[in-house]
């Protein structure tokens, strides 16, 4: 099927057919989207198929059933920060349990049209995870390069997913750069996000949803983990679809939430220029990239959606951690929870009555060890109502936090 591919930088457009990672024009890698024509039949109020503004068919969504994740309404979080119009995005609830499979679902069924039978990309955990669990529903064949200290979890979930996993003694970086090579090597489909320009037309199918979820209506903001890039530049695209297409009146606007040791795109807005980092630090593995494969893509998104980027201390990331879990029922990974510690930090730039969205990308359960500092297993109780009656009157009300 042939698809419109067209420059976010230099303006060049081409049409192919083929898989296309870089533009024609100016050669860059990271700035290559699809152009989306939007029917001229659709109107304002109506609500729309995320699939249906996809540039290839999806007919194995069945068998990967990506999306359609809740847009949850949690009271005791609008009490406490004073917005009655607050909401989470539970993308934690796709498949594999990451925001990464809209992405892996579309670069699945692309190899599936094309014939290919490979799948290669590097991962900090989650794409990893989330394209050898697509490959796995529709038989494809994944490699991934990984730095080995992702989180275990994450690395345990590919393997039994069948994926031929590679962990690498070195950075994110670096496992995206001998990914490269790979693939040049051997030929199949590159997946690494910022790379291929479907990973960012996959995952803006989240903002159609939201869309669809709030009546037809974009939200005032979002609020989105950024690490890459690739998970805002995808948002900034389907509000910008839906935009052009005049079903709403503008974008949202966008905030991108950075840890403070893994800030390079955050930098890059502030300080007008791209940013690289030459070491990365923070529990939120997820978001620990020291060159965003889409960072001066992700810049420009924050400022056409007049939105700006947040920095957070990894204690802010634990107590989000704690606070989505214990008020909300909500348990998410370190770089999820990194969202929320942002609107935290952020809520003086917001008006009691914005309807604000909070991206909640990844499952807790993806990075155990992470929650495991957050608290402390009881101890045993004898097996007796007096023994449980003295026992729960020593526990304090509510999670154990040995941190504080």
């Amino acid at each position: 099927m042939t698809v419109r591919y067209e420059c976010a930088f230099c303006g060049e457009g081409f049409d192919s057919d083929a898989v296309e990672y870089r533009c024609r024009g100016c050669s860059r890698t990271s700035g290559l989207l699809v152009r989306q024509r939007v029917s001229a039949s659709r109107r304002p109020g109506i609500a729309v198929d995320p699939l249906s503004l996809l540039p290839i068919p999806i007919p194995h969504a069945p068998a990967y059933p990506v999306g359609n994740t809740p847009l949850a309404v949690c009271p005791r979080l609008r009490e406490a920060l004073g917005l009655p119009n607050l909401f989470l995005k539970l993308d934690n609830l796709n498949p594999s349990g990451s925001l990464k499979d809209r992405a892996s679902l579309l670069v699945a069924e692309q190899a599936l049209i094309l014939g290919e039978k490979r799948v290669t990309l590097a991962s900090t955990g989650n794409a990893g995870a989330s394209m050898a669990s697509a490959g796995a529903a529709l038989s494809l064949e994944v490699i991934l390069f990984v730095p080995a200290a992702a989180p275990r979890a994450k690395l345990l979930q590919a393997l039994l997913a069948g994926a031929r996993v590679v962990p690498i003694e070195g950075t994110y970086d670096e496992a995206f750069a001998l990914s490269l090579q790979y693939t040049e090597a051997r030929g199949g489909i590159n997946r690494n996000t910022g790379y291929h320009p479907f990973t960012i037309e996959g995952k803006k199918t989240v903002s159609i949803e939201i869309y669809n979820q709030l009546g037809c209506e974009a939200p005032d903001a979002v609020y989105v983990p950024t690490g890459d890039g690739v998970i805002l530049s995808g948002v900034a695209k389907g509000f910008a679809d839906l935009e052009e297409a005049g079903l709403i009146a503008r974008s949202p606007r966008l905030v991108a939430v950075q840890a403070e040791g893994s800030n390079a795109v955050a930098r890059s807005w502030r300080e007008g220029r791209t940013v690289s980092l030459e070491r990365v630090s923070t529990i939120a593995d997820s978001l620990s990239v020291a060159t965003p494969a889409c960072g001066e893509l992700a810049v420009r998104a924050l400022r056409r959606a007049g939105g700006h980027a947040v920095e957070v201390r990894d204690e802010e990331i634990r107590q989000a951690e704690r606070e989505l879990s214990r008020d909300a029922g909500v348990f998410v990974e370190p770089a999820a929870a990194a969202a929320f510690a942002g609107l935290r930090k952020d809520r003086a730039s917001l008006s009691s009555q914005d309807r604000v969205v909070v991206l909640l990308t990844g499952t807790g359960f993806k990075d155990l060890a992470a929650a495991e500092r957050l608290t402390e297993m009881p101890p045993a109780c004898k097996p007796s109502l007096a023994e449980a009656l003295r026992y729960l009157d020593r526990q304090p009300l509510g999670p154990v936090n040995p941190s504080g």
